[in-house]
């Protein structure tokens, strides 16, 4: 089954052409990687996926729905999740405190005022629960500006998670770690349930080829090449523009 399709999608911002009849097609269960140059239109993808910004034309597709004009946090509750290039988390509070924000997101609890976290002790359970399954329940009550990079970027996953996405957006989850930080990430996205689709931006083509099943080069706001990790090795394509490999090939 289609769990993402982008229809045509055309992103202009005056004058600037961001993205160009761009087509994309991510099945259920998938993991796909997006990599491309800088300025290629990865993050304005990102943007119109996750409902930031509208296109100038074509059409979103979540699992058959047109969710085009669906605003963000409508295709939340629809199940799409998100991450950002930049760790979204509150450092004054704990581990446990920030997961519980996540979990309450998409309840109604999170309109009461009047009791405290302890009166949801189910929520709490989850969340301990969800600590432990990714290895940072000895973390729980840390408050999170104490944690490395790489384990900010492991709990800001587990947020996204939290909500049950049926797709996960990952934009450069292992931006600015360390090679032992991205050890902790990369295990992490490559053992998701396969019943969540994720697509993920990535720099590092060897980090994309351990997490990604296939692999869509973004160049100059389209798709220039698709498939798995020999297709696009082998691409000549894909090497003269992404890599600045052409005169290897001449």
């Amino acid at each position: 089954m289609i769990a993402l399709k982008l229809d045509d999608i055309d992103v202009r911002f005056g004058g600037l052409q961001v993205l160009t009849m761009c087509r994309l097609s991510v099945e259920e269960g998938e993991k796909r990687a997006i990599i491309g140059p800088n300025g290629a239109g990865k993050t304005t993808l990102f943007n119109v996926i996750s409902g930031m910004i509208r296109p100038t034309s074509g059409r979103v597709l979540f699992f058959g729905k047109d969710i085009t004009k669906t605003p963000s946090h409508l295709r939340a509750s629809l199940g799409l999740a998100r991450t950002f290039q930049i760790t979204n988390l509150f450092g004054s509070l704990s581990v446990t405190e920030n997961l519980l924000l996540g979990l309450q997101a998409l309840k109604t609890t999170k309109y009461v005022f009047f009791k405290t976290m302890s009166s949801f002790p189910e929520m709490i359970s989850n969340a301990l629960t969800l600590l432990a399954a990714w290895g940072l329940e000895d973390k729980k009550d840390y408050p999170v500006r104490s944690l490395s990079h790489g384990e900010q970027r492991q709990l800001e996953i587990i947020l996204a998670l939290s909500t049950k996405p049926k797709i996960l957006l990952l934009d450069e989850p292992t931006q600015g770690l360390s090679t032992a930080e991205t050890a902790l990430v990369v295990p992490m996205v490559r053992s998701l349930d396969s019943s969540t689709t994720v697509l993920f931006i990535e720099h590092d083509m060897d980090v994309a080829f351990q997490m990604a099943d296939r692999i869509s080069v973004l160049c100059y706001g389209n798709v220039l090449a698709e498939g798995r990790e020999e297709e696009i090795r082998g691409n000549r394509r894909v090497a003269e523009v992404y890599l600045g490999l052409g005169d290897r090939h001449a």
